[in-house]
């Protein structure tokens, strides 16, 4: 694949997943119940999970400029955290987490 295809189909890949996280965030919270909100936000944080994935070969191919690269996955990396967290914190309503733990 020539360097200007690999590009493209790199950042389609990451068009793709990267606007799937906003999408499926917005549908649970729209969702009809707590298990479709749960379900809809797994379905977000694997695709900030693939997002990652395509942000990380694109910085290692040095498509896009480092500090660009370094930015968007360090984002998404909070991404991932926000939503883990948010999973967790639903998952297990009992678990009772402190800043320090």
């Amino acid at each position: 694949m020539k360097e200007k295809g690999a590009e493209q189909v790199l950042m389609r890949q990451l068009l793709k997943s990267g606007t799937s996280i906003g999408a499926n965030v917005e549908e649970a919270v729209g969702a009809s119940s707590g298990r479709d909100f749960i379900y809809k936000l797994d379905i977000s944080y694997r695709e900030t999970r693939e997002t990652i994935f395509w942000l990380k070969l694109l910085r290692d191919t040095q498509i896009p400029e480092q500090k660009m690269a370094a930015s968007m996955l360090k984002d998404s990396e909070e991404l991932a955290r926000i939503i883990g967290s948010i999973q967790k914190s639903i998952k297990n309503p009992n678990n009772k987490t402190t800043p320090n733990s």
